[in-house]
C-alpha cells in the first residue's frame, strides 16, 4: 500500500470490513520485524458504546488484533485516554476491552496512568504517553465524526488521546489546531483504519449517530483527514489543523494525487452530512479556550433545554473556557470553575449537563 492510497469499503460488519481493508496492506513490507512494538489507538473519548456514534466499534479492534497475530506479530498493546473528566477504564469496561485483552493477550494501557515524555515542536511543549513515543508502529482506529470546536475529528485529532490531561488542557488554551498539528509532527499514525459506520456527524460525544456504513484505510493521516473532511462536506482549510499538519510535513492534502479505490458499492443512498444542529446551539456560547468535556456538557445542556422548548429563555453569550480565569462579569453567565469570578457562575470542572441546564434556567 502506497502513501497516497486510500481504500474504501461499505457495509455494517465492522469485523469483516476491517479484515477486507487490512488485506490490501502488505504489513510485512511496512513492518518487517515480527517483534515490533505495535500500538492500537481507538477512540474512547467517553464511556459509551459505539451505537451512540462516538466510539470505535470493538469488532474493528478485534479484527485488527487477529490480523496482526495471524501474521506473527505478538507485541501488541491497546492505548487510549478518555477526555478530561471521564474515565478511560469505564470506557474499556463498557466496550468489553478487558475481555478482549484477556482473550488475545493484548495489554490495555490507560494513558492517564502512563508516564510521559516531554516533547516540543514549533514552540509547543507537551507530555506524550511514553508507550506511544516508544512504539514502532501506531495504528489509529478513529471514528469519523463531527466536533463542536474543530468541525470534525479523525486520524490527526485522535492522537490527542495520547496526551496527559494537563497537556490536553494546554491544547485547548492554545486553540487546538496548532497543537494538534504539532503533536502529529512529533508522532502520528503509521496506519489509520477509520470507523465511519455510524458516527455522529455533528458532535464528538455522540447522541445522534448517522448510519453511513463505511470504512476506509490510509497510511497518510493528513490525506486520510482531508478525505474524511471531504466526505463531511468540508474543505481541508475549514479544519485548520489539517493544512497545518501538511505544512509541518506530516502528509499531503492533495486529493487530486490520491489513489482512492472503492472495494464495494455503497449500501446507503445519498451519504448524510452534518446537520448544523451543534452549530445552532453553539450560537449561545462565547467560548475562550474551552476544554472539550466542559463544552460538550454545555452543548448537551442546551440540547435538553431546546427539547423542553425553553431555549428562548436562555440568554446568548454564555461564557466558558480557560480564557475567563481571573475575570469578572455582570452581564453574562459563566460555566465551569474558570468563570468562578463571575457574579453568576456554575462551578465544576466540568459541571454536569444537568447542573448546567438547571443553572441556565435558574432552577435553584
Amino acid at each position: 500500500m502506497e502513501k497516497n492510497e486510500i481504500f474504501v469499503t461499505y457495509g455494517r460488519d465492522g469485523y469483516a470490513l476491517t479484515k477486507e481493508l487490512l488485506a490490501r496492506v502488505n504489513i510485512e513490507e511496512l513492518l518487517p520485524r515480527k517483534d515490533a512494538h505495535i500500538v492500537l489507538k481507538p477512540n474512547l473519548v467517553v464511556a459509551q458504546t459505539p451505537e451512540n456514534g462516538a466510539t470505535t466499534h470493538p469488532s474493528i479492534v478485534i479484527a485488527t488484533i487477529e490480523f496482526l497475530q495471524e501474521k506473527g506479530y505478538s507485541h501488541i498493546q491497546i492505548v487510549e485516554s478518555a477526555w478530561v473528566g471521564d474515565s478511560t477504564k469505564r470506557g474499556f469496561e463498557v466496550n468489553g476491552y478487558y475481555d478482549i485483552s484477556k482473550q488475545y493477550g493484548v495489554p490495555l494501557i490507560d494513558v492517564k496512568d502512563d508516564v510521559y515524555e516531554k516533547k516540543t515542536f514549533d514552540g509547543i511543549t507537551m507530555e506524550i504517553s511514553s508507550v506511544i513515543v516508544k512504539s514502532d508502529f501506531l495504528i489509529s482506529l478513529p471514528v469519523l465524526k463531527g466536533h463542536c470546536q474543530t468541525l470534525m475529528t479523525c486520524s490527526l485529532k485522535n492522537m490527542k488521546g495520547c496526551l496527559s490531561d494537563s497537556s490536553k488542557r494546554l491544547f485547548h488554551s492554545l486553540g487546538l489546531h496548532k497543537p494538534i498539528a504539532a503533536l502529529n509532527a512529533l508522532r502520528c499514525a503509521d496506519l489509520t483504519i477509520v470507523d465511519s459506520l455510524n458516527g455522529d456527524l455533528d458532535f464528538e460525544e455522540g447522541g445522534n449517530p448517522v448510519q453511513t456504513d463505511r470504512m476506509f484505510i490510509a497510511r497518510d493521516p493528513v490525506l486520510c483527514d482531508t478525505f474524511g473532511a471531504n466526505l463531511l462536506g468540508f474543505s481541508p482549510d475549514d479544519v485548520a489543523y489539517i493544512p497545518l499538519a501538511a505544512q509541518y510535513g506530516v502528509g499531503s492534502t492533495d486529493l487530486q494525487k490520491a489513489i482512492i479505490t472503492p472495494l464495494r458499492e455503497p449500501t446507503v443512498g445519498v451519504m448524510a452530512q452534518p446537520t448544523g444542529a451543534v452549530a445552532h446551539l453553539a450560537r449561545y456560547v462565547q467560548p475562550d479556550r474551552a476544554c472539550s468535556a466542559c463544552y460538550g456538557n454545555l452543548i448537551h445542556a442546551l440540547k435538553r433545554i431546546e427539547e423542553e422548548g425553553k431555549l428562548s429563555l436562555v440568554e446568548k453569550g454564555i461564557c466558558i473556557g480557560q480564557g475567563y480565569r481571573g475575570k469578572e462579569s455582570c452581564d453574562h453567565k459563566g460555566i465551569g470553575s474558570c468563570t468562578c469570578g463571575f457574579m453568576q457562575s456554575q462551578k465544576g470542572c466540568p459541571p454536569s449537563a444537568k447542573e448546567m441546564e438547571d443553572f441556565l434556567l435558574n432552577r435553584f
